[in-house]
Order: structure tokens, then sequence, then C-alpha cells
């Protein structure tokens, strides 16, 4: 810890240094129209009459930016995809706080000159293996049941794929699903599904901005192997109340913000619910059954001054799934306290305090039986950020983060009838801390690199009792430890980087390296990730899951930036990688950890990426080849065996294409190889019961899965104050069966021989929804 505050020190005093005698240029760059600051919007800084660029800034992920330049006077060129580009004059003679709005459509401002400029920063940011969603472009993608889903049109980009029809979970090269960190306003969200994994959670009028890095994130970042998803929610209007909402045929959705005070202050609201419930009670047969979900997310901030800005946001949904007797339930709670601070033109600072909690219940009730499963994480999270803004061609991002998890594994209740009650499984608590230094340097006209350090500790704290066990898996100790004792500990130096050498105008050579550690891990016995998963923390027992991924990627653009396309390679090797033993039991299961075993992994492969970005034909083409696997000690002999997520091929094509001003239609087509999968390899009768034998794990595959997905859509006539459109959607347009499931069963007629029975989800699932805004 001495040795790095001392680096620390040592950068920063080196940086002000440099600083000495030159002057800032700070402030935020908002939306004209509706207030919301803006992310991630270059600026660069020209010579006075043109020229060359000597330096610039993107606007943080709070709008904010700042440049330290010598004195004398300059043009500001500002440039966001989809908004006019402005030219403005700056003499720069002392330290100044200089707001920036920016409009969608040109706008008449004293100064300021209109023009154009292509959107490069694919090919000039250091940072590799990152994704960022236009959330116009996802209103576009067809989707099922006509709802838009951030998620799932992540799905359809190189290095994502799904874990399966109907399914929810990523897989991010060669990762599980668990190892995605999922962030809503900072805030993690451990299960991003409604209704077992057809929507995400994430309702996209909420949403401003979402950022997916696959594996080599920054340091600010932490906790998982293989991605961040960061998602962002709308700061709202603060100009004007609106009022926006779709009605779809299986859900619909209503949105409303507006100013606290006018250009102070704004607040959000959004709220969804499905109705399936509604047509399942038409149905006799069906009566009294539940199907549906239902999410809230609210948001709300002030401006106290220039220098402080307070933010408070929080997200609340749940799932109701009830057949007959059989009833489950499960969901997530969010909420975000985060204020902004300006300590001076150069630093920027940003305090928040998270809270996150998810939890499953599933129930069986009727004459004979009461039972409940129940199972949960809970976080409480305080985490401190300084932006410092050291000279144009170089900033510094540090601070230190702290969360205290609670895991219940799975507690079983039963009714008051029951003669006996099962025993407690205990809550486990753990301390989960982190200090980070990232930098982004721009070195030379041609090399950008970033680099980070994060050291982080995890400490799993009692109280309760805690196992050994021996190599059979029996209890061979005990130990009792108090609230709050600490049980044991990890510590994980983390370094990252990432470079990018400008080969021209528009082509770049990238090259990164993460290491990557991880304490929380889940567990599960399906092919696919369901609410019930259960989650475990870093013990004696389990150790914490690390790995390293190293990187190269060449970037191209073409035609002034309308085409845009990228190769990139990736070997990732992981270590105390889980698994379950054969026939493991992890539901309420108080010994759980002696049904886990673990070894390495490995997962490498090829990305390729081609987008066209403007004109009526828009859209992209993404093909991943990989491979994903495991080695552990006590499955298939010690021998190297596919992870479930291994797929060799995975092809995704996105067309969108512009009829006129008003219509457009679109097109997703995806293919991919079948995932591994364990199936019977013989039988055998105990008893007269026929008994399935299983040998190698992973050993088979599921069939090929493709898709065509089409749509239309329609732009009512634009009047002042209202706006409307119809969707007109189909999810898998030529109908066929992708399998989602693949049973065995004997044969009722003959004994001798087995069924092989295949279950698909859909076929043609057509679709309308009427969106509307005022």
């Amino acid at each position: 810890m001495k040795r790095f505050l001392s680096i620390l020190i040592l950068i920063l005093g080196c940086a002000t240094v440099q600083a000495q005698s030159k002057y800032t240029l700070s402030g935020n760059v908002k939306d004209v129209a509706s207030g919301e600051l803006m992310i991630g919007v270059l600026l660069k800084v020209l010579p006075d009459g043109g020229g060359t660029p000597i330096g610039g800034a993107n606007s943080n992920e709070y709008g904010f930016y700042s440049i330290t330049l010598p004195d004398g006077d300059y043009v500001l060129n500002v440039d966001y995809l989809g908004y006019d580009t402005l030219l403005i004059p700056i003499a720069l003679h002392s330290d100044q706080r200089r707001d920036i709005t920016i409009a969608e459509h040109s706008v008449a401002v004293d100064d300021v000159v209109i023009t154009g400029e292509k959107d490069d920063a694919n090919v000039t940011q250091a940072q590799m293996g990152v994704i960022k969603l236009d959330m116009r472009e996802i209103s576009k993608v067809p989707v099922l049941f006509g709802e838009r889903d951030v998620l799932k049109t992540l799905q359809l980009m190189p290095g994502v794929k799904s874990t399966g029809e109907g399914s929810g979970g990523l897989y991010v090269r060669g990762g599980e699903s668990s190892q995605n960190l999922i962030l809503l306003d900072e805030a993690p969200v451990y299960n991003a599904y409604h209704l077992l994994g057809f929507f995400s959670t994430f309702n996209s009028d909420a949403i401003k901005d979402v950022a997916l890095y696959k594996g080599s994130a920054p340091a600010q970042y932490g906790g998982r192997l293989s991605s961040v998803i960061d998602v962002k929610m709308n700061d709202g209007n603060n100009q004007k109340y609106h009022v926006s909402g779709g009605i779809g045929l299986i859900a619909s959705h209503l949105n409303f913000e507006g100013p606290i005070v006018k250009d102070k202050g704004s607040f959000l609201i959004t709220g969804r619910r499905t109705y399936a419930d509604v047509f399942l009670n038409l149905a006799e047969q069906f009566k009294g059954n539940k199907l549906y979900f239902y999410d809230f997310n609210g948001k709300a901030n002030y401006t106290i001054n220039d220098k402080n800005r307070l933010y408070l946001s929080g997200y609340f949904g749940r799932d109701n799934l009830g057949l007959g007797a059989f009833g489950i339930d499960w969901g997530n709670k969010t909420g975000t306290l985060r204020w902004n601070h300006i300590l001076n033109s150069k630093w920027f600072s940003n305090t928040s305090l998270v809270f996150s909690d998810y939890s499953y219940q599933v129930g069986i009730k009727n004459s004979d039986l009461e039972f409940s499963l129940s199972s949960g994480i809970r976080d409480y999270n305080v985490k401190q950020e300084f932006q410092y803004f050291a000279t144009p061609k170089h900033t510094l991002r540090m601070g230190f983060n702290a969360i205290h998890h609670t895991v219940t594994p799975g507690q079983v209740t039963l009714g008051d009838t029951a003669s006996i009650q099962p025993p407690e499984v205990q809550n486990r608590q753990g301390l989960e801390t982190a200090v980070f230094l990232a930098g982004e340097w721009e070195a030379s006209p041609r090399l950008r690199i970033n680099y980070g350090l994060r050291g982080s500790m995890f400490n799993q704290l009692g109280g309760g009792d805690f196992y050994t066990y021996d190599l059979e898996g029996n209890v061979s100790d005990t130990t009792h430890y108090d609230a709050w004792k600490i049980v044991n500990s990890y510590l994980n130096p983390e370094p990252r980087l990432s470079l990018s050498y400008q080969l021209g105008a528009s082509s770049s050579l990238k090259g990164s390296y993460a290491r990557n550690a991880q304490y929380l891990h889940m567990v599960s016995n399906a092919t696919s990730t369901a609410p019930t998963d259960v989650w475990l923390m870093s013990s004696p027992n389990i150790k914490a899951e690390t790995s390293d991924q190293a990187a190269l990627g060449y970037f191209q653009n073409f035609k002034e930036g309308i085409y845009e396309s990228s190769a990139e390679l990736y070997y990732k090797q992981m270590y105390n990688q889980l698994d379950l033993r054969n026939g493991a039991d992890i539901q309420a299961n108080e010994f759980l950890e002696r049904e886990i075993v673990s070894g390495i992994g490995r997962a490498y492969g090829l990305e390729l990426f081609f987008k066209k970005k403007r004109g009526a034909l828009t859209g992209w083409v993404s093909y991943t080849l990989s491979r994903t696997e495991r080695k552990i000690a006590e499955i298939n002999d010690g021998n190297w065996y596919a992870a479930k997520q291994d797929a060799r091929h995975d092809v995704s094509v996105v067309a969108m294409y512009d009829l006129s001003k008003r219509v457009s239609i679109a097109g997703t087509f995806v293919f991919r190889t079948g995932n591994a999968v364990t199936f019977p390899t013989g039988k055998y009768v105990i008893d007269g019961q026929t008994q399935f034998l299983y040998t190698e794990r992973n050993g088979y595959r599921m069939p090929d899965y493709h898709r065509l997905d089409l749509s239309c859509t329609v732009e009512g006539k634009k009047r002042e104050r209202f706006e409307n459109s119809w969707n007109f959607a189909c999810y898998n347009a030529y109908g066929r069966q992708n399998a989602y499931s693949i049973d065995f069963r004997e044969d009722s007629n003959d004994p001798t021989k087995t069924q092989v029975v295949k279950t698909a989800l859909f076929r043609w699932v057509p679709s309308i929804t009427y969106n509307f805004k005022f």
C-alpha cells in the first residue's frame, strides 16, 4: 500500500509541474432540448484559424470535461454522433467555466459555426474490447414481443453469446454468465432477466447509455472475470414535462419526466408490466394461474450550485409465476445516492452509496404439503472516485470502494403440519474492498495508452459454523466464528493495459492485457441461467477465481467513417473455475461447498465486425470463432472438456432500411453452433426402474440454432406536442423449431428402446406495439 501511494504522489506531482503557467477550460456538455448531461462527447482543441488538433478530451459519465492549455486563442470542436458538430472560438487567458449545449438539429447560436466530422473513436481510443449501444438503433432492432431490449441487442455483437432460447444470461468471451458484472447506475444487478430470460430488467425508456467491456475493463471496475455491462439511467428532462409509453400484445410501459426546477433539477419515473396472466384467466383450465412481471425505475437529480449536484436513483422489479400449487417469484431492488462535486477546474469527485438486493422464493402449497425455499444476496457499497485532468493528453482516475455482501444460499421452510423442520442453512457475510488507479495518456500523435492497477481484497466474515472437508467430502472439522471475525482473506493485484497505435488516419492496431479476480460465485445444475441459481462467496474451501486475458486487434474505417470494421484475437486463461460433482444437490444444502470441484479453464477466439453507420441502409455483421474448455481432476478423468457455453461459430446479421422519412424496415438473422451438453450413453434397470448412464461431461452438442426476425416501424405525422409510431414484428419469421431442451425417456411400448424428445418454445411470434410521446 505504501508503494502504491508513493507512485500515486509521484504521478500527481509530475502532472502538477506540467500544468504550471497554463489555464483550464472546463464545464458540462448538455442536450439543448432535454438538459440531459451527455456522456462521451469528443472535444478537440484546434489552433486559432484551424488545423491539426493539439489536444482534447471526452466528457465523462457525468457530462464533465476539463482541458488544460497554454495561454492563447483556440477553436473548440465539439463532436457527438447524431448531433450537430460545433466550432466554438475560445480566448483562454484565465481559467474558464464553459457549459456547452448540443442539438440533434441545427440551431442558430452566436459565434458558433455548424459543421460535420467523421466519428473515429473506434480507431483512436486506446480502450479495447468495448461495445457501446446507440439507444436509437436499439429501437429499430426486431426483438421478441416487440419489447426493446439492450441485453438481447448485445447478443448480436461479436464475442457475446446467448445462453439459449428463452434463457437469461450472456456468455462473454468464454466466461460463465455469473462472471459478468451488470451495473445499473453503479448498483450490481444479480439477475437481469424477467420471465425466465425472455426480457431483460432494463426498461429502454429509462436508459441513457450502455457500455460493454469484454474482459479488459478500466481499473475502476472489478469483481468479475468476463465482462462489465455498465447501464446508466436517463436523468430526466429539466426543460419540459413529457409523457411517453407503448402498448403491446404482452406488455405495456409508461414514462413520465420533467423538471423539478427548470435548468436545476429533474425527475424520471418509468413503469412496465406484462399482462399474460389476464389472457390465461380467460381459459377455464388456466384460471388462478399467474404469469407476469413488473418493474419501476425512478431517478431525480438537483444542481445545488455550479460545483455540486445530487442524484438519487432506484429500481424495483419482480416476477411472479404460479401454476397450480407451484409458485416462484424473484426480483431485484437497487438504490444509488450519488454526489458529484467539482473541486476545481481539474479535479472531479464522485461519491456513491449503493444498495442492491436480489431474492427468490419457490413454494408448493396444497392440502398435503406446504413448502418454500428462499435464497438471495444483498449488498451495501460505498464508493469514492476522483478524476484528475492533468493535461489535454493525460487524465487520471483513482479511488476506492467497499462492499458488504450477505448471501443466503437457500433456506427451506415447511408448513406447521410438518413433523420435522429442516436444518437452517446459515447466511454468509463478506467484505470486498478495492483501491484503484487508472490513466488515459496520449503518448504521441499515434500512440495512446490506457493503464491501470487495481488492488482487491476479500474477507469472509463470521458468525456461524464453518466446515472443513476430507477428500471424500465428509466434514472433518467445524469451527465457530463470531460476527465480524475474519474467517479467511484473499488479496489480488489486478493490472490492466491497453495500447492503440494509429497506422493512418482511419486505421489502428491495438493490444490489451487484463488480470481480473472474482470473489462471488454462482452454481447451477441447469444448462442455462435460472432464477434459482445459488450464489456463494470465496471461503477456505472455495478459492477466488482469477483470469489473465490478452487481446490483439486491427481496426479500420472507410469512406469518412461511414463503414467501420475490426478483427480481434483473444486468449484467456482462467484459474479456480468451479463445477459440480455428478449428482450434486445445490438447493438448501448446508454442506454445499463439498459438492463443488475446481480446476482451470481456457478460452480463445477470433471476432470479426463490420458496420455501416450512416445512410438509408445501416446495420452490422458480426462473426465469432471460439473455443472454451475446462480441466478439473474430478471430471472426465482430468481431461480437457468443453464448457457448457462452448459454441464454435456465432453469426449475427442486422440490417435496417429507411423506406421513407416515416417508414423503416429491419431484419436480424442469427446462427450459432449448439452448446455443449451431457447426454446418456446407455441405460440399466434397477428394481424394475430404468436408469440412464451418463459418462462424458458435455461430450455432445445441441442442434445448431438459427432464426430470422423481421420488423416494420411506421412513424405517425409529427405534431408540435405529440409523436407516435407503430411497430409490426415477427420473431422467428420462417418458423424454425429450435431446441429448447432434449430429453430421453423409455418407450412405453418397447422398454428396450429409448425415445428422444425435443422441446421447442417458439415457432412464429408476431407482435404489434404502439408507442407515443407528448
